[in-house]
């Protein structure tokens, strides 16, 4: 059998490695559906919308939707996603839901909260 092809045997991939591809792949894929709280033109809101743009450019191009919610306009919607401070990010898509209050002006506790980037051990302590 000269001409038999060679068969490379791949290591299995461990579960978390696994996780991770998949993880990558979906996001690769999925629009993120992202909801920002606000209460009227405020320079801490509108500072929250500019960051948060500038991070859905930066990591996410192309494949986000943003919706803002004025709560001095709507303040019956703050029930919906139990929001109690402002502003505030919701993340509805991809599951599972999440929530980060602030400005966003720590890009690097955006990314984490997010989970478009794993927490450092300087993020996780608090510094």
């Amino acid at each position: 059998m000269k001409n038999a092809a060679k068969r490379v045997r791949q290591q299995p991939l461990s579960l978390q490695e696994l996780s991770k591809k998949k993880a990558h792949e979906q996001s690769e894929a999925e629009v993120w559906e992202l909801r920002l709280y606000v209460a009227g033109q405020t320079p801490r809101s509108l500072a929250a919308f500019a960051n948060l743009k500038r991070i859905c450019e930066e990591h996410l191009s192309g494949r986000y939707n943003i919706e803002v919610v004025d709560l001095k306009e709507h303040p019956h919607l703050a029930a919906g996603d139990q929001i109690v401070a402002i502003p505030t990010l919701v993340r509805k898509l991809p599951e599972p839901l999440r929530k980060i209050v602030g400005d966003l002006s720590s890009t690097e506790r955006a990314l984490v909260g997010l989970q478009l980037r794993p927490a450092s051990q300087e993020t996780s302590r608090g510094s």
